[in-house]
């Protein structure tokens, strides 16, 4: 079947131009002026060729010379049309060029600005690679047209001046002549038909193809250990053909349009030639006339191309307009008050009843956690422990207002955390994630993320952190850049660092979810005991059977709900769940060790046995 544009598209993409002519009338307005003083002043140059052409050049060939005042006069005629024409295209592309990048500008930002309002959830159910899609290709796909927009409206004022300066000359020419016009709109029409499909793909296969690359570089490593480089390439390598065949076809398609839309404004110019002379012989026309006819053929074409011009770009740009709507107009946010917290103590903790489900309404699907309800007085240090799945990280994001619970309530210090102002929780509460994520930046940068901290304020979270020792070794200290995601450190010095990085904004309330992971365990018991010595209430997700012991209170996890409260040693003797799943993890912990001292043996032995080769 053949393609064809639904005329939707059309009526969509001039509402998406709406759009940019509300936000910047002024200099939609400037634009459109400059270009139609570019157009004006193009229909004047044929008449100033014609005036040349009658009033100079044939009178110098009659009579076999001329004056300097003739020439002086044809000359400030051409050079006056010329700047004025100069004036209107570098006003016509300076004003739309500008209205083009203010409004990619201020979509990015709106894009972004809503991301970070949309909570959690919604970041969940959507890649990362399509969010930057819509921050990057897709908005600058939206105002494509933009850049020829107030040209092709400015053209129309050269089409309609032209075209009465063609009918005044000559009318019986003039009809010769716009017979190309029909030509013209049916070979634009064909074009646009043929293009339309094409051009859309290709901006859904551009964000597509950003998906699989961001997809392929966030999961590197796991590429690279699983051996999965040729299949990744290979998945990268579909999608990049697609797109590769898809742009060639719109080459193509464009590739036989320019040629036919050059030829039929000459095989007009052929036509008026041609029965121009039978006028000019008849004594209808003069010479003047005649070129300055047939060089307004040879212009007529332009303006219509500047139209199609911008109708190509409307495929795309209502396919952009529609990914960017969709974050615009996504439902979900964080709703806040106008409540506040002090700067001063450890701040304390109530958890009551909640409930919490993954699910298309935020909070509303299959619970996760389901009736949780527990307390950190201010300055307690609380373990939380349950097996894998049964929602402690869930409870994590939930502590520090990532996501808000379906049914239940967080509080801090008496408050319901949606009714605090914006910041509040940010200024008092701090996380330290599973998955440490550090920035291609120095060491500095990434403790201070744009704060103003003293450099000894930082050197006192690192030693709390346990960091101090191999951050003053580095090269440049505090200024040694670590790389993209902190590559040249290992997993415990990550985790330290992000956890001086949370220490660094003296939180009232610090929140590990299972952030020193990666640390050796005795680092890990010196960090957790110096916590307790700082202003911090502490909630430590947590596995260790040592490190839970240091926690005055635990929290025991199992499937969403809370199977047990209280000392470490009392629910040892009292819960046979929570004894069987740290002695598990104690067991589990103890196998690796002597897995890990059983490898460095036999690499010792070998060694040795090099040596006394």
């Amino acid at each position: 079947m053949p393609e064809r544009v639904d005329p939707q598209i059309l009526r969509a993409g001039l509402r998406v131009l709406g759009v940019a002519i509300r936000a910047e009338p002024f200099v939609f307005t400037l634009s459109v002026l400059a270009s139609a003083l570019y157009g004006g002043t193009t229909v004047a140059s044929a008449w100033v060729l014609g005036w040349v052409t009658q009033e100079t050049i044939l009178p110098a060939f009659e009579r076999g010379d001329t004056t300097a005042g003739a020439l002086a006069a044809a000359a400030a005629a051409v050079v006056g049309v010329a700047v004025l024409k100069a004036v209107g295209v570098a006003g016509r592309r300076f004003w739309a060029g500008l209205m083009q990048y203010r409004m990619q500008a201020a979509y990015r930002r709106e894009v972004t600005r809503r991301y970070l309002e949309l909570p959690l959830a919604w970041h969940q159910r959507h890649p990362t690679g399509q969010l930057l899609s819509n921050a990057g290709a897709d908005v600058e796909a939206v105002w494509a047209p933009i850049a020829p927009m107030p040209m092709a409206v400015g053209v129309v004022f050269m089409l309609v001046t032209a075209a009465v300066a063609i009918l005044l000359v000559d009318l019986p020419l003039a009809l010769i002549g716009f017979l190309i016009f029909p030509a013209v709109a049916v070979l634009n029409y064909v074009y646009q038909r043929r293009l339309g499909p094409k051009a859309a793909r290709a901006q859904q296969l551009r964000a597509q193809v950003s998906e699989v690359a961001h997809e392929s570089f966030e999961g590197g490593l796991v590429v690279k250990t699983l051996g999965r480089e040729d299949a990744e390439t290979e998945r990268f390598a579909t999608q990049a053909r697609l797109l590769r065949d898809t742009n060639i076809e719109v080459g193509k398609i464009r590739g036989l349009f320019d040629p036919v839309m050059e030829t039929l404004p000459r095989l007009g110019v052929l036509a008026v030639l041609l029965v121009g002379a039978v006028r000019l012989d008849a004594g209808a026309i003069d010479y003047g006339e005649l070129v300055q006819v047939s060089y307004l053929f040879t212009l007529l074409a332009w303006p219509i191309r500047a139209l199609g011009w911008v109708l190509a770009e409307l495929p795309r740009s209502v396919v952009g307009w529609e990914r960017v709507r969709a974050v615009l107009d996504a439902e979900g946010s964080l709703p806040y008050g106008e409540a506040a917290l002090g700067t001063a103590g450890a701040a304390g903790l109530e958890v009551k009843d909640v409930r919490y489900g993954y699910g298309e309404d935020a909070g509303q699907g299959a619970a996760v956690l389901d009736g949780v309800d527990f307390t950190v007085a201010p300055g307690r240090t609380v373990a939380i422990v349950g097996s894998t799945g049964s929602g402690k990280s869930t409870l994590a994001a939930l502590l520090v207002r990532l996501v808000d619970p379906g049914a239940g309530a967080v509080l801090v210090d008496g408050v319901d955390v949606r009714e605090l102002a914006p910041g509040q929780v940010a200024g008092a509460v701090s996380l330290v994630p599973q998955e440490t994520f550090l920035f291609d930046d120095t060491v500095r940068g990434n403790l201070l993320l744009g704060r103003d901290v003293p450099d000894e304020e930082l050197w006192a979270a690192l030693r709390l952190a346990q960091a101090d020792g191999f951050v003053s070794g580095l090269p440049d200290g505090l200024d040694t850049r670590i790389g993209e995601r902190g590559a040249t450190l290992s997993g415990g010095q990550r985790q330290r660092l992000a956890l001086a990085r949370a220490l660094a904004r003296r939180p009232r309330l610090l929140v590990l979810d299972d952030a020193t992971s990666s640390v050796d365990p005795r680092v890990e018991a010196r960090i957790l005991r110096g916590l307790r010595d700082t202003r911090s209430s502490v909630v430590v997700i947590a596995y260790r059977k040592a490190t839970i012991a240091l926690a005055d209170e635990v929290v025991h996890l199992d499937r969403g709900r809370v199977a047990g409260r209280g000392a470490h040693a009392d629910l040892l003797e009292r819960s046979p769940g929570y004894r069987d799943l740290v002695n598990a993890y104690e067991q589990a912990e103890q196998e690796q060790q002597a897995e890990q001292a059983e490898k460095a043996e036999k690499a010792g032995q070998a060694a040795d046995e090099d040596v006394t080769a």
